[in-house]
């Protein structure tokens, strides 16, 4: 059997019939756009728009958002008309596995897991961060010994298992939370935009693009990105900073590709996916230009404080008050973001698990909740202990390279499917295909090769560890390598 091997859609639909591995078909379209501005407004307003403005960027940090927002944007297209088309759990693992076979599924799969499970840990972290700077805006204190930045990060170990119980428990339940949190959030990043104009001094954007200085990420080639290593441009601020900055500021947009993977769980996923995907990402492209905008008018860019951007440039305005609402919405905002970004990482483990390149034993579904209990159980064990136990920074670029990846290579799938099977009822159409999925697919490894070797290094570490679970347990115990449910199909044999 090829390793080239494809499952076809057909496969994949009848398999969501299946008792033993059906989850509830309960989520509307509100649920989906709330799902996904939640979980894409976040870290990105609360933690990461200050540190890389400071630290790259400046006020040019507007611009390495719009770089990102773009990329994102014609990802989201191909998302959209493959989760319209394959309305089925797993995102770019299941629309992979139609088109460019078992072993790129396996790859796109793995990066997911990656993504999903590593950005719910970098996040917690932030959370953890916020929720000190909110207990001490109250007069209460956090154990220093296990608090944020310490060996153990209690807090974000507590939040991990608080919320994976309530995913464990329903996904209807879990963004009922997700609902009430999001117009908590929504209204603190609105208040942070219209509170802060009146303090906006434009002297502070001056020079709005800082002119280029050599990297300051790190010592030696490793801290460098890796396309700068090569050809020796400057490492921050000026046009490369910005660049530089577009590739960590695109952790921010993580998530609307987390909506595809509740595919399974809508009612109406022709029309409500495309929707929520695409939407969710234009609302939060404005809000977090606009937020960018404020801060860096608020603060000259190098006074800006990383760890806490928005309530420290509030405090030194002397608006204490204002400083301790930001903090409650950011832990309410990055609440849902982890809640989101589990529930996404559950489901792709559960998409491949079902298809027997996990034990298929972990997917199956809980009777009672319509969830798979084991794979939440499991997941939020190891996200918690990745958050509470990683030094605080070390992640965020691994999430980025594992989502890049797989973006690219969905794009890649976009002009494949619709060559292979145009037979298939689209009811949503990237335009301009193939040019734009290539353009994305593009963009998507520019971005990459802008993060740093060292990124570069751990991710191959990461793929080497996937390729020997795959041809170590996947490969044999594919139910499509088996021919359960249909005969294996080989796209590599084609003409």
């Amino acid at each position: 059997m090829s390793i080239w091997r494809t499952k076809s859609i057909e496969h994949s639909m009848a398999d969501t019939e299946d008792p033993e591995f059906k989850l509830k078909k309960s989520l509307t379209a509100l649920d989906l756009t709330v799902f996904g501005i939640g979980v894409i407004i976040g870290a990105g307003i609360f933690t990461l728009t200050g540190r890389v403005a400071q630290a790259y960027a400046g006020p040019g940090v507007v611009f390495s958002f719009m770089v990102a927002a773009v990329c994102c944007g014609l990802a989201a297209l191909c998302y959209a008309e493959f989760a319209s088309t394959v309305p089925v759990s797993g995102s770019a693992y299941t629309f992979s596995y139609a088109t460019l076979g078992e072993m790129i599924a396996w790859i796109i799969g793995w990066d997911l897991i990656l993504e999903l499970m590593l950005g719910a840990s970098v996040v917690a972290q932030g959370w953890s961060s916020y929720f000190e700077t909110f207990l001490g805006e109250i007069g209460l204190t956090w154990p220093a010994s296990i608090g944020y930045g310490d060996t153990f990060d209690a807090p974000a170990f507590l939040l991990v298992a608080v919320l994976t119980a309530l995913v464990a428990f329903g996904i209807k339940e879990s963004l009922r939370v997700n609902l009430v949190l999001v117009a908590l959030k929504l209204f603190i990043v609105l208040f942070v935009i219209i509170a802060g104009i009146q303090f906006i001094d434009t002297d502070n954007y001056k020079p709005f693009v800082p002119p280029s200085a050599p990297g300051t990420t790190g010592e030696g080639w490793l801290h460098t990105p890796l396309i700068q290593t090569v050809f020796g441009a400057p490492g921050v601020y000026g046009v490369a900073g910005i660049l530089f900055a577009a590739s960590l500021v695109f952790f921010a947009y993580i998530g609307f590709d987390v909506v595809a993977t509740t595919a399974e769980e809508a009612r109406n996923p022709q029309k409500d996916l495309p929707r929520g995907i695409i939407g969710s990402l234009v609302v939060c492209t404005v809000l977090y230009m606009a937020v960018a905008l404020v801060i860096t008018g608020m603060v000259k860019y190098d006074d800006i404080n990383p760890d806490a951007a928005l309530a420290t440039a509030f405090i030194d305005q002397g608006k204490d008050g204002y400083a301790t609402l930001i903090s409650a919405g950011a832990v309410a905002g990055l609440t849902t973001v982890v809640m989101t970004l589990m529930i996404g990482a559950v489901r792709v483990f559960f998409a491949m698990s079902r298809d027997g390149l996990m034990p298929t034993a972990l997917a199956h579904v809980n009777p009672r909740t319509g969830t798979p209990v084991r794979i939440t159980l499991a997941i939020g064990f190891v996200v918690a202990l990745v958050a509470s136990l990683t030094p605080i920074g070390k992640l965020e670029e691994m999430v980025n390279i594992g989502t890049l990846s797989a973006f690219a290579l969905v794009s890649i799938a976009v002009p494949i499917l619709r060559k292979n099977r145009p037979d298939l009822e689209r009811s949503f159409r990237v335009p301009f295909s193939p040019f734009l999925p290539w353009l994305s697919a593009a963009i998507c490894v520019f971005l990459m090769l802008n993060l740093t070797a060292e990124t570069w290094l751990r991710f191959l570490v990461w793929m080497a560890l996937g390729f020997a679970i795959y041809f170590g347990y996947g490969y044999k115990h594919s139910r499509v390598g088996q021919g359960i449910g249909e005969p294996a199909r080989d796209y590599s044999a084609r003409d």
